[in-house]
Order: structure tokens, then sequence, then C-alpha cells
């Protein structure tokens, strides 16, 4: 057993509200608790003196990053994480689970755990709960967290039930890895939004011998409500006498809610994550410094805060630091945050203490809901709800057989991402597949640029988004340039809404309205027109989603002479991905020039396709000779709009390509 205790001082009157201590080696940890985000062994922008000035007692570190850089060898030779950053505090480390099972591709999973690529350098990792555990002990935190798999919040029954019990099988393999070490280790609840699962995962979890546990599967795509019944379910289901961690939560409000249903520990990005956009959060709810109304505000940001921040500098000054993005914004901004967490956290204390906490939650649930309160905005009077569209142009709404919801092109019955949920196989297809995280850790300071080739509903270019909004930062500007010629489908998604979640987002209604969207560090473009006449105007891509109807439909996209156009066209090697895998497209790739692979299965397709301009990626599953036999054998490989003579050059193109005369075959 870990040298990790929990004495649960007193549960407020009307409220599953908990006051207690949390003992660790390192300190005495009073809770409620928020831990900061020190994923890299530093929380972003700040200094250690500065969480010690906020009143922070414990941090949160990542397995998965430390694992890769600086590795558990350095851990070793400093004698852990608290000399390797020189805090004095407590940290707890999570085990990897939720960026491994997250990452955009090279990941296999199996009994046994996780397999993938670093993203530092290239080689292949893996990590099973033993590994985790012991990069754990060598990090030396004074918390561990067991290697769990981690699903979408809205997945089905059948994958959140596996992923249950794979974790539960886990849990057992990192109770006996951990040994005699004296670190804490704590167990994770899983089971997604489904009562039966977080039911049986509780019972299997809490009667395993942690030092505390933790309610996983949250904070991912649920709805509010959903994330607090379930959040409530569970805290039920735990035992009174050890900690319980909601892990991944979350704004003021959240933390207020989950307190008020007996959760102790909390970690979130969102302090530090919303500083760097100019957010500061008060008890007056959050304060957006962009806004112009604060370019002369010479008041603190809250008064009677007694953070460095607000005892030195004024809105004024910090609003025309987040103007000119000039990291000392982000840093004051982030103290402030972080000390109005800590606050928070012990005013819940004291409230639960004198057990007068369902008055304080009741009196500040609002407030803590609030935005710019002192100057709201001006917002116009909301115009009256017009009621959904099912057809507009040639596009129309329908429901598949699992319940989801798609946009159909009427003329030729094809559907938008119909085949699966759309938002998922737009993810898997095209932002997982592009190898983002890798491209994002370059030197090269220039944007990535995406191409976005078919816009239709918006699925790829939101899916891209959304995963770009939840990493802890982005250190290059990301450049999203959408092409189309029928915004119809689009608008008729939008309209629909309600029923297709992935245009609940700011960004399409300004994409409508003015061409483009933007914050700090993603830029979203509309080029409306013909594809064929409008991309030689665009900015060089890094990498393509080619998503246009099929060659039935829209046989002009899928013409070799677009696909050389397109390669002449690029003083860049980016990489291109589409759904398709058709024999045709695949030769029409090859025979204007492009390195072509297999792609990504997505489900109901086994194979996608992907294309690298000159150069392909060395890990690249190149089709090779199988294929070209298939080719030669098929009556669909040469088009047949081609004269004879060009029918022949296409076949020399193809069996001369590179990418098959390495292999020593030619015409």
């Amino acid at each position: 057993m870990g040298s990790v205790s929990f004495d649960l001082e007193k549960t407020a009157s009307g409220s599953r509200a908990r006051a207690g201590q949390l003992v660790t080696r390192n300190n005495q940890v009073q809770t409620p608790v928020f831990m900061p985000v020190g994923t890299q062994a530093t929380v972003k922008s700040l200094a250690v003196s500065d969480l010690h000035d906020v009143g922070a007692q414990i941090l949160l570190a990542n397995t998965y990053h430390l694992q890769l850089r600086p590795g558990p060898e350095v851990f070793k030779a400093v004698g852990g994480i608290h000399k390797f950053m020189n805090w004095s505090g407590s940290v707890l480390t999570d085990s990897g689970g939720f960026q491994i099972f997250s990452l955009p591709k090279d990941r296999q999973l199996n009994e046994q755990g996780a397999s993938f690529r670093s993203y530092v350098d290239g080689k292949l990792v893996h990590l099973s709960p033993e590994a985790s555990i012991e990069t754990q002990k060598a990090i030396n935190s004074d918390i561990m967290m067991v290697l769990d798999q981690c699903v979408p919040s809205t997945c089905d029954h059948k994958t959140a039930e596996l992923a249950m019990q794979l974790t539960d099988r886990w849990a057992k393999r990192s109770l006996l890895a951990r040994g005699d070490s004296d670190q804490g280790l704590f167990g994770i609840v899983q089971g997604a939004c489904f009562e039966d699962l977080r039911r049986r995962s509780a019972h299997t979890i809490c009667n395993m011998p942690f030092d505390g546990f933790a309610i996983g599967g949250l904070a991912v795509g649920e709805t509010k409500k959903q994330r607090e019944d379930f959040t409530e379910l569970t805290t039920d289901l735990m035992p009174a006498d050890k900690p319980r961690y909601l892990m991944g939560v979350g704004t003021p409000i959240d933390l207020l809610e989950a307190v008020h249903r007996g959760v102790d520990m909390f970690d979130c990005i969102i302090p530090s994550a919303h500083a760097q956009q100019g957010v500061a959060y008060t008890w007056n709810g959050k304060i957006n410094l962009r806004r112009t109304v604060y370019k002369f505000g010479l008041n603190p940001l809250e008064s009677g805060c007694e953070c460095v921040c607000c005892l030195n500098y004024s809105r004024a000054y910090l609003h025309h630091l987040v103007k000119t993005k000039e990291i000392l914004g982000w840093r004051l901004i982030s103290i402030h945050n972080l000390h109005f967490y800590q606050q928070l956290m012990k005013t819940m204390r004291e409230q639960i203490m004198q057990d007068k906490f369902l008055q304080f939650y009741q009196a500040n649930r609002e407030l803590l809901q609030g935005e710019d309160l002192e100057f709201p905005s001006q917002k116009p009077k909301p115009k009256r709800r017009k009621k959904m569209l099912n057809e507009l142009g040639d596009f129309r709404i329908v429901q598949s057989s699992e319940g989801h919801h798609s946009v159909q092109h009427i003329s030729s019955g094809e559907l938008i991402h119909g085949k699966r949920h759309p938002d998922s196989e737009a993810y898997d297809l095209y932002t997982a597949q592009s190898g983002l995280d890798e491209k994002l850790e370059t030197d090269i300071v220039r944007p990535l640029v995406f191409w976005d080739v078919g816009l239709g509903a918006g699925h790829n270019a939101l899916a891209l988004i959304r995963y770009l909004e939840k990493l802890d930062e982005l250190n290059k500007p990301v450049h999203l340039i959408s092409f189309e010629k029928d915004l119809n489908s689009f608008r008729l998604a939008m309209q629909n809404a309600k029923i297709l979640p992935h245009m609940r987002h700011a960004a399409p209604s300004s994409i409508l309205d003015k061409g483009c969207w933007e914050s700090d560090m993603i830029q979203w473009s509309l080029v409306e027109g013909d594809f064929r006449e409008k991309f030689i105007s665009a900015a060089q891509p890094d990498i393509i989603f080619y998503d246009p109807f099929s060659t039935h439909t829209d046989g002009v996209m899928w013409d070799f002479n677009l696909f050389k156009s397109i390669g002449d066209f690029l003083e860049t090697c980016p990489e291109l991905m589409t759904y398709t895998a058709s024999t045709q497209v695949r030769a029409a790739l090859l025979a204007a020039g492009w390195f072509v692979a297999e792609g990504v299965g997505t489900g109901t397709r086994t194979s996608t396709t992907k294309a690298y301009w000159k150069k392909h990626n060395s890990e690249a599953n190149l089709l090779d000779h199988r294929w070209l036999q298939r080719w030669q054998r098929s009556h669909t490989g040469v088009p047949m709009y081609l004269s004879g003579d060009q029918q022949t050059t296409f076949r020399h193109l193809i069996l001369n390509h590179a990418q098959f005369a390495a292999r020593g075959i030619h015409e």
C-alpha cells in the first residue's frame, strides 16, 4: 500500500460536498483541491515560485510526454520529478492513457497495451500497464494512475463495455506492477454514459486495494447535464473513505457542480489555456480581455484579489498584452486564473467545514457562469428560431438505421459521410490520418496549411478545428482553406445543428457571413467556386483533405490531368487523403506523378487512399506489385475517355513510376 492516506473531515448538509485531508509523502493536501496541469514538468508560462504564490498544493504531470522526453533515465539520475523541477509539493502523474488513445495515427491497441510512434524521434514505443507504472516509478510522483482505455463518452454501449473490461484487467496488472513502491496508486472507473456499465466498473475497481479512485471517460463529448448526472452516480458508488478524482474538469462552475456531487480532486488546462486566449476568471464570471471595452480599464482584473497580476497591473495593460500576443499577458492572466481557482477551492472547503456549502452553492451558481457582467455584450435581440429544413437545393437530411443524421445529395443519392457516424469518420479518415501532432512538433515556424477540397456539410473541417482546440497549445498557426462550389449542403447542415452537433460552433456562421473565421492560432477561410479554377490562387498546402463526390457524380474532380495540375502547382510536398480506394482513382494519381499508399480503414471501408507528392513517408504502406498486377487485369484502370495513344502513355506512366521502378518492375 502506498504512503497516501485520506481523512474525511466533513460532509455538507443538503449536499454531497466533502472536505478532507489527503496526506502524501511530501505534504498534506486540503480537499477539495484543484491540480494545475504541468504536462511536461512545468505549468505553461509559469515558474515554480508562481505556483507556490497562487497556493497550489499538488500538480499533475503527464507520463506519456515525460516518457518520451526527457525519459525515465533522466528522472532516475536526478532523483525524481520533485528535484527535477524544484517543486516541494505533491505530484500526481496520469498514466498516458488519454494521450495514447487520442493519437492521430500509428497506434495499435491489444490486450498487452499500446504501441505508438514517438513524436520526438519516430521510434516505436510500447506502453503496457506495467511499463506505465515503471515510468511513473522513475518519475517518482506521489500518486500514480493506472493505465486505462479511453473512449469517447458518446460511443456505443458495446465499445464502452469492451473498454471498461480492458480497463478492469489492466487495473489488476497495475496493482501487481506497483510492487512495494510507497507511491500511491488510483484506479479509474469507466463506462461512458451508461448507468449499468458505471455500476459494474465501480463495483470491480472500488473493490481493489487502491489509494483513491478517479472518474474517467467524462469531459470527452457528453453534455453538461450528462457529466453532472454520471458524476453524481459514480461518486455514490465509491467508498467514502477514499479520495475521488474527476479527471479533466473544468471551468469554475464545473468545479462547483462536481464538489456539490461529492468530488474531491480536479485537474484541467483551462486556467492557463484560456489565459493564453485573454480570458480571466473572477467571482463575477469570466472576462474576455480581447474586448475593446477594457482598452481604457485602469482598475485591476478583480478588486480585492491579492494575486501578483491584480496587485500590479490594470485591465488596460492586460488588454494591450493580449492584443499584441505578448507572453507576459499569458503569464499574468495564468497567475490570476490559478490564484482564483485555488481561492475557489479554499472557499468551498471553508463553507463545507462551516456547514454552509449549500447556501454558497445556490448563491454562486449563476455568478460563476457569467460573462463580462460589468460590460455585457450589446447583442441584437435574438431572432425567432427558424424551423429545421429537411431539404435545401439538391440536398436533404436523412437518418441512418443507427440513428445518426447525414446530408444526402438528392440527384445522386450519395451521403456525406453516411456509412458511419459522420463526425467519427471525418476525424479518423482526415484529421487522425494527417499526422498532425508530428507536424506541429517541427521547428518550421510558418503556418501549417490544410486544403479541405469539398467542404460539403463541414464534417472534415470542424473535426480538425475541434481537435486543434483540444490541444494544450499550438506552437504554430494553422490555416484551413475549404473549397466548395455549392454551399447548400453546408447551409442545410447549419440550419439543422440540433441534430448535426458538429455545427454547434461559432465558426460555421462566420464562414457563411464573412467567408472566414479565426481564433488565436487557427484561421479558416472559404474559397467558393470551381476548385479546378480556384486552387492556383490558394496558399501552398501541407495536407490535402480530398473529399468531392464520387467519380460517378463528379468525375472531373478525379481526372488524372487535375491531379497533375495540382502537382505542377505545388512547391511543397504535401500528403493527400481521400475516402476512395478505387483502382481508377489510384491509377489517376499514379499517372499524375503521386506516390500512392493504402490509407486507414474507417469501419465500413476496409481501405482508403493516401498519396504523397514527389516524396513519400518511409512508413507509408505504398501500393506494390500485387496492386500493379490487379490494375493490369482491371477494365477500369485506364480512363475510357482517353484516345488510344493517350491510354498507352497513361499505362507507361504507371508502369515506369518510381514507386514500382524501385522494385524492378518496368514496362
